[in-house]
């Protein structure tokens, strides 16, 4: 077997040679620190006017196969290409969920549960509060993603001082459904909740903007303060990359996949439109960017020190 190196790799292992050479001359003999695997921080917060807004990391995984899920549209060649020009794997994807806390001062608003209590409160702990000193949870849409920590495995409420806020159409649709997330986890609490429409301000400075397909009553929010504004997306767009790139692609989990495009491309151009950031729940950890239009299409980016100035 031979091996052939470019002139690149030569000279660099040239260059690296002495250098190694010389610290290992100069570095007393001791075992190698251990390895600690990957992490990501549990929690962001930036200020919005006079609000404090936090992103939890509520959980993260990987997900195989995920033109079974983005893009089902279109052929194999066109997905690959896609991801390759984004940097990205085609075998795998990364999944993030990332509930959204709101300070106002006066009142500490959770946008979405998490997969599960456990993993909600530990990111709520780690941002420094506690489960109970959350007054208002607003549930965005009833996938089992952002319901699944309104209980623990006891069926207790997780936040137990809170009320509880979502849109009128989801509730209704998710009641009359067949579905055991919603019978866990919300159906308990039924008479704790308050019915939201279109355009409705749960608080001051907040008000819903709906955003039907991902489900029949899905919503966003909007939060204004001292000024600047927000939105709360929810999974208006579910990637960066394979959403908010191509937001005719198909999403598996949008279920009405016609609507949800429509609404895709309407809040898209808003957010262009106005240089509005976003939280999307779904979008890279801390989950926070921006929408530049580009020709027919968008371009996610991602917030850097914009909202902490």
């Amino acid at each position: 077997m031979s091996i052939s190196l470019t002139r690149r790799q030569a000279l660099l292992a040239g260059a690296a040679a002495p250098i190694a050479a010389s610290i290992a001359a100069s570095t007393p003999a001791r075992a190698a620190a251990p390895q600690k695997g990957v992490a990501t921080p549990k929690f962001n917060r930036v200020m919005l006017g006079e609000y404090e807004v936090t992103t939890l990391l509520a959980g993260t995984r990987p997900v195989p196969e995920p033109h079974g899920i983005f893009g089902l549209n279109v052929d194999d060649e066109e997905f690959a290409k896609v991801s390759a020009d984004a940097f990205i794997p085609t075998d795998v994807a990364q999944f993030f969920f990332t509930p959204t806390l709101i300070n106002t001062g006066s009142s500490l608003i959770l946008f979405d549960t998490g997969l599960s209590a456990e993993g909600t409160v530990a990111a709520v702990n780690a941002a420094g509060y506690e489960a109970d000193q959350i007054d208002t949870v607003v549930i965005t849409h009833m996938h089992g993603d952002h319901i699944g920590g309104l209980t623990d495995d006891a069926g207790h409420a997780t936040f137990a001082n809170a009320s509880y806020l979502t849109g009128r159409a989801e509730f209704d649709h998710w009641s009359h459904a067949d579905n055991d997330g919603f019978k866990a986890k919300v159906a308990p609490l039924a008479e704790k909740f308050s019915f939201l429409e279109d355009g409705d301000a749960p608080v001051a400075g907040i008000h819903a903007l709906g955003a039907s397909g991902h489900t029949p009553g899905h919503m966003g929010y909007v939060v204004e303060s001292g000024g600047k504004s927000l939105l709360i997306g929810a999974d208006f767009a579910n990637h960066y990359i394979w959403s908010v790139q191509h937001p005719d692609w198909e999403v598996r989990f949008d279920m009405d996949k016609a609507a949800a495009a429509k609404t895709r491309r309407k809040i898209l151009d808003m957010l262009a439109a106005e240089k509005m950031p976003f939280i999307g729940y779904h979008m890279p950890f801390p989950g926070m960017g921006y929408i530049e239009a580009k020709d027919s299409a968008y371009r996610y980016v991602p917030a850097s020190y914009q909202l902490v100035l």
